[in-house]
């Protein structure tokens, strides 16, 4: 027991650390933020697949008889798509950068428009295309890999780093301009902000020409290929995907909020690949071995059905099998919170928290799920989750949504609620003889 303690305790301290860590919370917050970014971007996408299309596989409400019209509103959607999705690493970068600014003390909006423009000034200005294989040389253009998806990092390392490099030259007031006190306070404040601004955007687009001169390769290439791509390949392995669950769970148990705590190393990985599965899509990719399995909508529909631990499994086996009135009293009330992944009552209430009879299944059902819904979708019977959607959708709604339609996602979400009613039952049956043991 006191070795228990001791280990608790220990968690409990690493865990606040980790929460608490300026630069993980200014990720995180953005990261929060966006959601609704995401989802819009993801909405328009598939509103333009499954009511607009005309052409193409799926389904879609513009192919039956007389609905040809609706192909009219495809220009709509796409444009609200392409100021979100195309411009996400945009927005992410300014928002960690006001994030920042804020737990550093930083008044006003300048730490967002410093990581901005460092950002900017770390990106190449021009594009090639293949036209009629000529290869054509467009100048004074950013292209969308840097402010989609696929720069996400980047904007994630530049935004920081800037507003770090800003904030001390800020604090130390070398560069400090001193006005008269008859200039206006907003004059005055843009002065003593001149040279940190200047100086900071400097440094990083001095770093990133060091780089593409010496090395031969861009901060964009550089943090793509070394950081991104690696962290990206465990992550869209079964096996990365199940240690962060399993990390998630574990502070679960011992009454920490366990996705906050991965929320800024999951968040921008699981983000980032519903994203670039959606603009796949919108390009008429659907592929299953060009798409991402595993992203944020496949951790939202498969393994946090009723909310973390799966426990609308739980939640069901209780009011199936169990004789205790203080657990039939909690499950009743949390029935329809669990609809919408809603389980605070559940963890809390029950409790799952510091039980170690529940704690097993807890852990171990969203492994399992995780693990059978992979498998589904990579044999082809799930569809890849492509849209991002509100993580308290409904389940069986939200497999549809997510997939853009998939019957075969719905049966799979259905058996992975089965799946964990199961896996909870027997140590709902267990609790029952406790509890009969102990009158």
């Amino acid at each position: 027991m006191k070795f228990s303690d001791e280990l608790t305790e220990k968690l409990l301290i690493a865990a606040n650390k980790i929460a608490t860590q300026k630069h993980m919370c200014a990720v995180k917050n953005s990261f929060t933020a966006l959601i609704p970014v995401i989802i819009t971007g993801s909405f328009c996408t598939l509103i333009t697949n499954v009511v607009c299309a005309t052409e193409g596989t799926g389904i879609s409400l513009g192919k039956l008889p007389g609905m040809q019209w609706l192909a009219m509103f495809t220009d709509w959607f796409n444009a609200a798509n392409y100021a979100t999705l195309n411009f996400f690493t945009v927005a992410a970068v300014v928002l960690i950068g006001l994030e920042l600014g804020k737990l550093n003390k930083m008044q006003g909006f300048m730490p967002g428009i410093i990581a901005l423009c460092s950002f900017i000034s770390c990106l190449p200005t021009f594009v090639e295309i293949t036209q009629n294989g000529t290869v054509i040389h467009v100048a004074n253009v950013i292209g969308k890999d840097y402010t989609a998806s696929r720069g996400l990092f980047l904007g994630i390392v530049i935004a920081l780093v800037s507003v770090e490099i800003y904030t001390k030259l800020v604090t130390s007031e070398v560069m400090k301009i001193n006005m008269p006190d008859s200039v206006p306070g907003n004059v005055s404040n843009s002065f003593n902000v001149l040279f940190p601004s200047m100086v900071t955007v400097l440094i990083c687009a001095l770093f990133n020409f060091f780089t593409t001169k010496v090395l031969g390769m861009s901060l964009y290439t550089i943090i793509y290929t070394f950081l991104q791509t690696p962290l990206e390949k465990v992550m869209q392995g079964l096996p990365g995907l199940l240690i962060l669950m399993f990390v998630a769970q574990a502070f679960w148990c011992i009454g920490i909020h366990g996705n906050q705590i991965i929320k800024p190393v999951r968040d921008p990985l699981l983000n980032a690949a519903i994203l670039a599965n959606t603009d796949l899509v919108a390009q008429g990719i659907h592929d299953v071995s060009q798409l991402n399995i595993i992203n944020m909508s496949f951790w939202d529909t498969y393994m946090s059905l009723g909310g973390s631990g799966c426990t609308l499994g739980l939640v069901i086996a209780i009011l199936l099998l169990s004789r205790r009135e203080d657990y039939r009293a909690i499950a009743k009330l949390e029935a329809a919170p669990a609809v919408f992944e809603i389980n605070e009552p559940m963890i809390f209430g029950l409790p799952v928290v510091l039980n170690p009879l529940l704690a097993v299944p807890f852990i171990l059902t969203p492994l399992v799920t995780g693990t059978f819904a992979y498998i589904m979708t990579k044999i082809g019977f799930a569809g890849v989750c492509v849209y991002a959607m509100p993580w308290t959708t409904p389940p069986i709604l939200s497999a549809w949504l997510s997939t853009g339609g998939s019957i075969g996602a719905m049966i799979t979400q259905i058996i992975c609620i089965a799946m964990a009613i199961l896996i909870y039952a027997p140590f709902v049956i267990l609790a029952n003889k406790a509890k009969d043991a102990s009158q």
